[in-house]
């Protein structure tokens, strides 16, 4: 055994075990070969398999079994260890088939942990319904537990492990949804290691392990509910198109426009359904996510990786020559859209347009909401928590006739909301009593969005 830091193979390593003796004694034979940290193992064994993993435990020293009698499953067990076992400040979660190749990775990991952080390992993305997908704006950052690091007072601070297909899926969620994502630190190697048909540089990961040892996973309930969904996310993946735009946008899009600039482009989605329409348009992009904005090359002419509102006057006299400007659901994400759109206007040629959607704060839900004080904030739609600035009809032409704009165009996006008329009904008594046009107030509060393309005034 080489030498090894006294902290990093001080650390404990917490390892979630069902009736698989063999890959236990492969992980741990491979480890002891250049590591003495205590090891704890959470089993689930059933009772004609656990004597046989007494048996391969008894063979390593330093390995604690904690035998649950149960199929307590990857995420609980995960969790029991972080609240019942006295792991300190840090631990190292490994899955049971791992095979450890060389060392160094503790070591590694360890430099890289700072306090703050929830863990370090290998951070690829999921949907909210914890499928793994490319990445995409408004993906969930997923740190995959076969082989990270963790802080455990901050996990503590969040959801623990969960039984799904996903383990760390509600910790994942809850820190995304929180905007703490970057509490997750990525380690390229980690990730290329517990992948299959890859070159390994520490581990390997034999693929689906527990499941060829114990015939399967054994989350029959949620794989149930969840495989078509699952299914139809793979196709997407595989056709490699882009989705997420709103389509109300392309028919306010002028056929004479010809040189586009949408702010906020995500990964290309509206880009790539335009030129699916007219392959001659130019269209380019500005993304402030740089992951977002590389996809989006594949499906834009050009993309630059930046915030418009740190731009001065200099970038919007560069792009003088765009006759359309596109702010799919972005306005509302800006400090200063009134200042971004006067920007814009300066530099409009003859004939230009900006076209944007934006949502309607006077919807009948948020009314309702506001009512009973139950205004807060949300991972996506009206009560978005990324949502900086709220409009509604009224103030929204306000906003362009601010910036030297005329609205020339434009639709309400209205969804069938069968629940929605008791509130209507209330929305026409408060109308009322403030000496308004109750049937007016009605039709303001019906659209989840407007679709609008402004002129110069």
């Amino acid at each position: 055994m080489q030498s090894v830091p006294d902290e990093a193979q001080s650390l404990p390593v917490v390892v979630v075990s069902y009736n698989s003796a063999e890959l236990l004694r492969n992980l741990l034979s491979s480890f002891r070969r250049f590591y003495k940290n205590p090891v704890h193992v959470v089993d689930g064994s059933d009772a004609v398999h656990l004597p046989e993993i007494r048996l391969a435990l008894s063979e390593f020293e330093g390995v604690s079994l904690h035998a649950q009698g149960f199929n307590i499953h990857h995420g609980p067990g995960m969790a029991w260890a972080i609240e019942k076992l006295d792991l300190g400040p840090r631990a190292l979660f490994l899955d049971s088939d791992i095979v450890v190749l060389k060392p160094g990775f503790i070591e590694d990991l360890l430099g890289r942990l700072q306090p703050q952080d929830y863990g370090v390992g290998g951070v690829a993305y999921v949907n909210r319904e914890g499928f793994d997908i490319p990445y995409a704006y408004g993906a969930v950052p997923y740190m995959h537990p076969p082989c990270m690091l963790c802080n455990i007072d901050v996990m503590k601070q969040w959801p623990l492990p969960i039984k799904h297909g996903a383990p760390m899926f509600s910790a994942m969620l809850a820190l995304h949804d929180a905007g703490k994502s970057h509490l997750l630190r990525h380690v390229d190697w980690t990730l290329n290691d517990v992948t299959p048909d890859t070159r390994k540089l520490y581990l390997d990961h034999i693929g689906r392990g527990t499941v060829t040892a114990t015939q399967g996973y054994h989350l029959e309930e949620w794989m149930a509910e969840a495989q078509q969904r699952a299914q139809q996310q793979i196709q997407q993946a595989k056709a490699e198109v882009p989705t997420g735009y709103n389509p109300d946008l392309l028919p306010l899009i002028p056929a004479t426009a010809r040189r586009i600039l949408e702010v906020g482009c995500s990964t290309g989605a509206l880009a790539h359904a335009l030129k699916l329409q007219r392959p001659d348009v130019h269209v380019m992009g500005l993304e402030l996510d740089p992951k977002a904005a590389q996809i989006a090359r594949a499906h834009c002419n050009e993309v630059l990786n930046l915030d418009i509102e740190s731009a001065d006057e200099s970038l919007f006299r560069d792009f003088a020559d765009r006759d359309c400007w596109i702010f799919g659901d972005v306005l509302e994400h800006l400090r200063d859209p009134w200042r971004v759109l006067t920007q814009i206007r300066k530099v409009l040629p003859p004939g230009g347009c900006v076209v944007a959607s934006i949502p309607n704060a006077q919807h009948w839900s948020v009314q309702g909401r506001l009512a009973v004080g139950d205004f807060r904030y949300e991972a996506d739609g009206l009560l978005d928590r990324t949502h900086l600035r709220w409009f509604t009809r009224i103030t929204l032409f306000e906003l362009f006739q601010s910036a030297g704009l005329r609205v020339e165009a434009g639709v309400p996006r209205i969804f069938n909301e069968p629940q929605r008329e008791p509130m209507l009904e209330a929305i026409r008594h408060m109308a009322r009593a403030m000496g308004r046009d109750p049937e007016g107030a009605v039709r303001d509060a019906l659209p989840l969005q407007y679709v609008v393309r402004a002129v110069a005034a």
